[in-house]
């Protein structure tokens, strides 16, 4: 079981106490509706088979999918979902693409940036991870900012990329790769924000 904290945050595993709070996020419309309709739950026993394949893959030693529930250390809050889907084992290490949603009440707080910060610390430090990538649309500035602020570095930007909203739009590419999240530990480096 993978057990995170920040200094306002707990970054930790689903369990089945967790299926209710599970549901509503993965079906709200404005956490996910907006820019995460591909992994939008739409119906409860949806959101059930989903739930039931979380906790089984939590429990094999070589899971997929590293997707962490994110609560407010405070009062146990349920905020959203920070992580990432194991896309290829190498013998450098795992090759991963991230990923994150809250619901919209906690947006613009720095929880998004702290969680991921935190998640990108275990990808690397504490589970092999060799290359983290991850993306939005253009328009989805905030979410763009915590790639930034979390270290990332942008490597493409994709015109007329996605079908979204009735039009094709810009999608950009960020990644980090192990050595160089850790330059960006060392005191010449860069720096990063999270935990």
């Amino acid at each position: 079981m993978i057990h995170l904290e920040t200094k306002r945050l707990v970054l930790r595993d689903y369990t089945p106490a967790d299926a209710e709070e599970y549901y509503q996020l993965k079906m709200d419309q404005g956490a996910m509706g907006r820019y995460m309709r591909d992994i939008m739950l739409h119906s409860r026993e949806e959101a059930q088979a989903d739930f039931a394949h979380v906790l089984a893959d939590a429990k094999k030693p070589d899971r997929t999918f590293v997707f962490l529930r994110v609560e407010r250390k405070e009062d146990g809050v349920q905020l959203g979902s920070v992580g990432y889907t194991v896309e290829e084992r190498t013998p450098v290490g795992k090759l991963v693409h991230a990923g994150y949603f809250y619901f919209p009440a906690f947006w613009g707080q720095g929880y998004g940036t702290e969680a991921m910060g935190e998640a990108v610390r275990f990808a690397f430090e504490e589970d092999n991870v060799y290359r983290l990538t991850t993306g939005c649309l253009e328009e989805n500035r905030g979410s763009e900012r915590i790639m930034q602020k979390c270290g990332l570095i942008k490597e493409a930007e994709r015109p007329g990329w996605q079908w979204h909203d009735g039009q094709m739009k810009t999608r950009l590419e960020y990644r980090l790769l192990r050595e160089e999240y850790l330059a960006s530990l060392s005191p010449s480096g860069a720096g990063r924000t999270g935990g």
